[in-house]
């Protein structure tokens, strides 16, 4: 593994755990088993370094939602938090620890939000036989990313429930 890739895989885990906040760049060093000054030549600074976990987290996420049918979106997603864990979406808690004021970080936030939701409608279009229905689309994106932090205390089981709901919808769409 590579110095850079060390290092995300480390940051992402700490970010993950602990938050970003709370993740100084001493225990990123310490973590990632590198000098602060190794860690800021791959790095640059911490922002650089929260967009790049992000990036990185969107590239391992993003083959979990390249499905055709929302029984499999969602059972992607309870795969994702069994194997993952249930700590809510590190892409709401990055947006939220910054307050959206800082442009790198909202940017990466908001184009792999903007690529589930597109996701979902291309979802909706194929169960539907081709219909373009936004507002369910925007529904089953709630269900999700609500089914995500309720996850964090109901477990996977938060996930069956949105899943339900989900396809109670869809079923009703294409009655």
């Amino acid at each position: 593994m590579d110095t850079k890739t060390k290092l995300i895989s480390a940051a992402e885990q700490l970010f993950d755990r602990h938050g970003f906040t709370a993740t100084g760049m001493d225990k990123l060093t310490k973590a990632a088993g590198m000098s602060s000054r190794t860690l800021y030549k791959h790095a640059g600074s911490k922002t650089a370094l929260i967009t790049e976990v992000l990036k990185e987290r969107h590239r391992r996420f993003q083959p979990h939602i390249e499905v055709g049918s929302v029984d499999a979106l969602f059972d992607a997603l309870e795969e994702w938090i069994r194997s993952e864990s249930a700590r809510g979406c590190l892409f709401l808690r990055a947006y939220g620890e910054t307050g959206g004021d800082i442009p790198a970080i909202t940017e990466a936030v908001l184009a792999h939000k903007a690529r589930l939701y597109d996701k979902i409608q291309d979802i909706v279009a194929i169960e539907t036989d081709g219909q373009a229905m936004p507002e369910l689309a925007e529904q089953i994106l709630i269900l999700y990313e609500g089914a995500t932090a309720a996850a964090i205390y109901r477990g996977p089981e938060a996930v069956v429930s949105a899943h339900k709901a989900a396809s109670a919808l869809l079923q009703q769409a294409r009655s």
